[in-house]
């Protein structure tokens, strides 16, 4: 048996099985401070009869294993989660970490709307914006890991919203996650009806983002999950008429429009996505064990 925890910002997925069709309990627990949340999930993995750990956190997260600080949260703007380690859940059992979102997208390169793709990215559109991005079947790594959702997009003529992320103001976070749609259209998401203006300067911000992963990483598909992004019907449809128009026909845009119902789609493992990404990333910890 493999264990897997999804960290989120809200809550936390601890997961013991094999895989999508060998699930043999989940537990949900909440996000609350990081001693009785990460006590609260030790007690969990301590009753599990497991062999490997993955987790798959909210980052940002140090994936250095040269680092002094390998394992920790680092400066997230999760409040009081800052410099929090997460290594010590493996009680000696072998361990792989990264993030929540890649996770979930090596998950869907193994089980799910990936399966025999080379490079894939995963975005998930929620409270947060993350992006997986799957490179040459491993996730992009270089001065840290990706964090697409943080990056500065082009905004429509005559915007003035100020944006929500409490480190760039306006980037694809601050302009499209959850809070930042209700912060525009003052009231809950759940309460703004699906023609609100608020979805299609969202849907902007996404497709922008979409077209920088095109013309970057390179993926053969784009899989965009989250409560916002397979909440709302109407969003998909917008961002890849915006994508299409944004590519405008250059490079492999004509391709890419030729099939971009497939091309830009929604994750098909859905909200299992996450916690099956952490027994896709126990399942790396056990290989590396055995070598």
């Amino acid at each position: 048996m493999l264990a897997g925890v999804e960290l989120g910002g809200t809550k936390i997925i601890c997961i013991l099985g094999a895989g999508p069709q060998d699930v043999h309990e989940r537990v949900e627990l909440p996000t609350e401070a990081p001693d009785a949340t990460l006590a609260a999930i030790a007690d969990v993995l301590a009753r599990w009869n497991h062999v490997a750990l993955g987790i798959g956190s909210f980052g940002p997260v140090d994936l250095d294993p040269a680092s002094p600080t390998y394992g920790f949260i680092t400066n997230t703007p999760k409040p009081g989660w800052q410099g929090t380690p997460l290594l010590g859940l493996a009680s000696g059992r072998p361990i792989a970490i990264d993030t929540d979102v890649n996770g979930a997208a090596l998950a869907e390169g193994l089980w799910g709307g990936a399966q025999g793709l080379t490079s894939w990215a995963y975005i998930t559109v929620g409270t947060g914006i993350g992006v997986g991005s799957i490179v040459a079947g491993q996730p992009l790594r270089g001065l840290g890991h990706s964090e697409a959702g943080h990056v500065r997009v082009s905004r429509v003529p005559g915007d003035s919203f100020p944006g929500t992320c409490p480190f760039h103001g306006d980037c694809v976070e601050g302009l499209a996650n959850g809070p930042s749609i209700e912060a525009r259209a003052g009231m809950r998401g759940r309460d703004i009806p699906g023609d609100h203006p608020a979805w299609a300067f969202a849907a902007d911000a996404l497709a922008i983002l979409c077209h920088g992963l095109v013309f970057t990483s390179l993926p053969e598909r784009i899989l965009m999950g989250g409560g916002v992004a397979m909440g709302q019907p109407q969003m998909l449809p917008m961002i890849r008429a915006r994508l299409i128009e944004s590519l405008n026909g250059y490079s492999a845009a004509a391709q890419i429009a030729d099939r971009m119902d497939d091309y830009l789609a929604h994750p098909a493992l859905g909200a299992d996505a996450g916690p099956f990404g952490t027994l896709a990333l126990a399942r790396q910890a056990l290989a590396r064990s055995a070598n």
